[in-house]
C-alpha cells in the first residue's frame, strides 16, 4: 500500500509540474519579454519557458516543428508573420473574451491572432557620426536612396525579419503596388546599404554606438534608445510609413494549450498592458494608460497596407530579393 501511495503522490506532483510551465516563442526584445514572463510567472505560478527569435526565424521554427511543436504559444513580432503562420496551417483561432476589445482591423476575423501594439518605421541618424561626416538626417524614403548616404544605411534582412520586410511592403504600396518600381527602389537603396541584420531591432542598437550613421527600425525601437541616452535623431518619413501590427497567436498542436490560453489572456489584461504602454510603442487595448504614448498613431501618416496580400506574397518577394538583391 506504501509503494501504491507513494506512486501516486509521484504521478501527481509530476502532473502538477507540467501544468506550471508554458513553453512561447517571443519576437519581444529580451528584457521587454523577460519583465512580461517573470510576472506572469509571479502571478500565476506558471513558469514560461521562452525562446526570443525574429518574426521569420519563428515562422520557419513553426513550420519545422509542425508534426511535434515545441512551444504553445508565440508572443510578439511583425503581424504578417502571424497571417502568414495562420494561412500555413501552423497556428490556432482563439475567442479570448480579452480579444474582443481590440479594434476590428487590429485582430484576425477567426481569431488567429490578435494585434498588441502597432509600430511605425522610422529612421535613425546617429547625431556624432552625421556632424562628422557633414550629413543631414534623412527625411523620408526618396532622401536615404541618395548618393550622399553611401554605404550610410542599416537594415535588416527580409529572410529573417518581418521589420525589413515590412520595408519592402511599404515601398510598394507607396508606389501604387508596382512590383517592378519597388524592387529598383530597392536596388537604388541596396547601394546605401553597410549591411543587412538578422533582426529589425540590430541596425537601430548599432546606430546608437556610432557603428552605422543611419538605420531604419520601428520607432519604438528607436525611442527607447534615444531615452536611454543614444545620440540619435528620430525621424519619420515624411511621404507616409508603414507599421507593424505586434501579435500573439496560439500554436496548433501545443502541449500547454490552458496555460498558454492564461498567458495570452493575461497579456490582453490590464496589469500587463500597462507594462507594455511603457514602451513606447501604440497600444491597441483600452486597458492600455494612454498617456505613456509618445507618439500617437494620428500624428503619424501611414501607408495603406494590404496586411492579408502582404503575408500570402511574403516568400515570392522575398525570394526575388534574394534573386536581384541579397546579400
Amino acid at each position: 500500500m506504501r509503494k501504491i501511495a507513494l506512486i501516486l503522490v509521484l504521478v501527481i506532483s509530476v502532473l502538477a509540474l507540467s501544468g506550471n510551465v508554458v513553453k512561447a516563442y517571443t519576437t519581444l526584445e529580451e528584457p521587454l519579454a523577460k519583465e512580461l514572463f517573470d510576472l506572469f510567472e509571479a502571478r500565476t505560478g506558471i513558469k514560461v519557458e521562452w525562446v526570443r527569435l525574429s518574426t521569420g526565424e519563428t515562422v520557419a521554427r513553426l513550420e519545422a516543428e509542425r508534426e511535434n511543436p515545441q512551444a504553445s504559444i508565440w508572443v510578439g513580432g511583425v503581424g504578417l508573420g502571424h497571417i502568414e503562420a495562420k494561412l500555413k496551417g501552423l497556428t490556432t483561432p482563439y475567442k479570448s473574451p480579452f480579444a474582443l476589445k481590440i479594434p476590428d482591423g487590429y485582430r484576425d476575423p477567426e481569431f488567429y491572432w490578435v494585434g498588441l501594439y502597432i509600430g511605425p518605421l522610422a529612421f535613425a541618424t546617429n547625431n556624432n557620426r552625421a556632424k562628422e561626416l557633414g550629413i543631414e538626417p534623412p527625411k523620408g524614403w526618396f532622401d536615404i536612396i541618395d548618393s550622399q548616404y553611401r554605404n550610410m544605411i542599416r537594415v535588416a534582412n527580409p529572410n529573417t525579419s518581418g521589420t525589413a520586410y515590412n520595408v519592402i511592403t511599404t515601398i510598394y504600396h507607396l508606389f501604387g503596388d508596382n512590383e517592378d518600381l519597388t524592387f529598383m527602389y530597392l536596388k537604388h537603396l541596396d547601394k546605401n546599404v553597410n549591411m543587412y541584420t538578422k533582426s529589425g531591432s540590430a541596425g537601430g542598437k548599432d546606430c546608437a554606438i556610432g557603428e552605422t550613421p543611419i538605420a531604419i527600425g520601428y520607432l519604438h525601437d528607436l525611442i527607447r534608445l534615444q531615452k536611454n541616452g543614444a545620440p540619435i535623431t528620430i525621424t519619420i518619413p515624411e511621404e507616409g510609413t508603414g507599421f507593424e501590427i505586434a501579435s500573439m497567436s496560439l500554436i496548433k498542436g501545443g502541449k500547454e494549450p490552458v496555460e498558454a490560453k492564461k498567458l495570452y489572456n493575461w497579456i490582453l489584461g490590464k496589469e500587463a498592458q500597462e507594462i507594455i504602454a511603457k514602451w513606447y510603442v501604440i497600444p491597441l487595448s483600452p486597458e492600455a494608460p494612454k498617456d505613456k504614448v509618445e507618439v500617437p498613431i494620428e500624428a503619424i501618416r501611414t501607408v495603406d497596407q494590404d496586411f492579408v496580400w502582404d503575408a500570402a506574397n511574403r516568400e515570392r518577394l522575398t525570394d526575388r530579393w534574394n534573386t536581384e538583391i541579397g546579400r
